[in-house]
Order: C-alpha cells, then structure tokens, then sequence
C-alpha cells in the first residue's frame, strides 16, 4: 500500500520539464552532445528536452557566416551570445532577393519554433543596397530578442507572425527594414535609419486582426545623408523624400509609437502613403509623447491618429502581447542571462 501511495509523486517528478544546456565551438566535435562546432548543428542535434523543456545553445564569441533554420519541431529554443556585448558574436549572410528567389529566400536566419528567445547576438545580413536582404525572419509566437542587433539595408528584419518581444536593440536599415503582420512591441530599441526610406512597413489585413507593432521607450537616428539629398547641376537638392516612420505594405497597417525620441532626419509628414492615398484612411498610425527635434507633429499626414488615454492603455507591452495564455514577455525577458 505505501509504495502504491508513492506512485503518484513518482509521476510527477518524472514529468517535471528537463532542459538542455549545449556550447557552440569552432572545431568542436560534429553531432555533439554537448559541443558543437556550428549553431545550426546544434540546433539540429541537441539532446531533446524533456516535458516542455528549453534548449539553451551558448555560442562563443565569433563570426559565424551561416544562415539557420530553426524549423517548428525546435521550440523552446534560446540563443545566446557569450561575449561581453552582442558585437562580438555575429551571425552573418549575404543572400538578395535579385539571386536567390526572392525576399524569402535571403534570410540569414529563420525562426519557426514558438518561444524562441535570443540575447546578447548579432544578425545581420551584408548585401548592402541590393534590394531585399533580410537578417532575421521571425514566423514564430512568444519569440524574444533581448541586447541584439539587426544589420540590414532593405527587408532587415521580417516580423511576420505571432507575438515578438523586442527589447534594449538595435535595428538598421533603409527601406521597410521592419516588415510584416506580426504582434510586435519594441521597447527600448534604437532604429538606426542609414539612407532615404522607410523604417516599418507593417500589413495587417483586416481591420479586426490584433497585429501591429508598438515601439515604445525607443530612439530615432539618421546617418549623415538619410534626410535625401542628391546632386543636381552641381549642387545638393532634395530628393522626393528622406525618411519616414513607415509606409503601409497592406490597408490596415498598424504602427504606434510611444515615449520614443526622433533624432533629426525624419520627414515631417511621418508617413508615407506609398502612392495611394486611400489606404492612409484605413492605416491606424499613432504617436503619443515623442520628444527631440523630430517629434513635431504640427505637419504630420493628416490620417496620423492621436492616442486617447484608453486606446494607450490597449498598446501597452502587457496587454497588447498578453494573449489567451496571459504571456508576460517582460518577465521571461528578465529571465535571460
């Protein structure tokens, strides 16, 4: 009888989650288990967890040119960079859409497992001003990018699905280097614009969707020359436009920024129309206390939206990503090395 009345706590210790902790290390033994000399073979070939546990790939510091694929039978999956700052472990490709079948097939890395996280890494993708070029896509729910950064010209990262969670990073690129239908907040994230262009390019399809993205807590900067100059009988001339907070990829584009600095370089519109002035009648595009030499809205478009207080409250970082399963990305962001 008393090792029958043992049974039941015997089962739940068994079935209590077992993560997995692995090192990435150039010249590091191929397949493992606990080493590995690529990411993406550890990524491959890292003992299952157990019960819903985490894998947790460390990676030394380096350079590292691969392009990963974290399929879907990979989640709970945490990257993280063992340098001192996210410099100095870099993931790094330079695929375009011009040469590789397009946008989709350039990414440098692709993330598809839900609860993916990474800390303290670089991703970038070198291209340059080729057309599009992505470093990061993310088609994954609960997925967290905590101290990293995204290096990029055009299509730089490519949030498209599910609840992201963006915070202390840095973004950079021209031209829509933030794209897709993802519910995304970006806190504390520096958006480094290097040329003319477009910082979101956000698709939400229909009016009901819960996707957008909130940039709240953020800072704005522009590299010498993003404001659009070009010369013209020998002297600079404006070009048709420098940079804007974003353009909308679909009708319902949704962007919202929040307490984020605008350095100067931004055009005062704010945002573009992309040749149809109908969808801005059905974007939603907010800004709520901007500060610094951009944040003047006296001659935004016309369709920017003002914020009420209760429609604020529906875009902080809690309730806009909480969800039926009540995520608190902050809290598991806090958990990160």
């Amino acid at each position: 009888m008393r090792a029958l009345a043992l049974l039941p706590l015997l089962i739940t210790l068994t079935a209590q989650a077992s993560d997995v902790t692995v090192l990435v290390r150039p010249g590091a033994t191929p397949n493992g288990p606990t080493e590995f000399p690529t990411i993406q073979n550890a990524i491959d070939h890292a003992p299952e967890p157990t019960a819903g546990g985490r894998v947790t790939i460390r990676i030394t510091p380096g350079t590292y040119k691969e392009r990963l694929w974290i399929p879907q039978n990979r989640p709970n999956l945490t990257l993280v960079g063992l340098g001192t700052k996210p410099e100095d472990t870099v993931i790094t490709s330079d695929h375009f859409a011009k040469t590789s079948g397009g946008t989709f097939f350039t990414e440098t890395v692709e993330v598809n497992g839900n609860g993916f996280a990474a800390d303290n890494l670089t991703f970038a993708n070198t291209a340059g001003n080729v057309g599009q070029a992505v470093a990061v896509s993310v088609l994954a729910d609960r997925a967290i990018f905590k101290r990293c950064r995204f290096l990029g010209y055009q299509d730089t990262l490519f949030a498209n699905y599910g609840r992201q969670y963006y915070v202390d990073s840095y973004i950079e690129g021209a031209v829509d280097y933030v794209f897709g239908n993802a519910t995304a907040v970006f806190d504390r994230v520096q958006f480094h614009t290097v040329a003319p262009g477009y910082i979101t390019a956000q698709s939400r399809l229909r009016p009901d969707d819960p996707t957008g993205y909130v940039i709240r807590n953020s800072h704005l900067t522009f590299a010498p020359g993003a404001e659009g100059t070009a010369m013209t009988d020998n002297a600079a001339k404006k070009t048709a436009h420098g940079v804007f907070l974003g353009r909308p990829w679909r009708p319902y584009s949704r962007v919202v920024f929040l307490n984020t600095r605008i350095d100067k370089g931004l055009e005062p519109a704010g945002w573009s129309d992309w040749n149809n002035g109908n969808v801005l009648t059905t974007a939603f595009y907010a800004e709520d206390g901007s500060s610094g030499p951009g944040a003047d809205t006296a001659d935004r478009t016309p369709f920017a939206k003002r914020l009420t207080s209760a429609q604020r409250r529906t875009f902080e970082t809690r309730t806009f990503l909480n969800g039926p399963d009540r995520w608190n990305p902050e809290a598991e962001a806090a958990k990160l090395p």
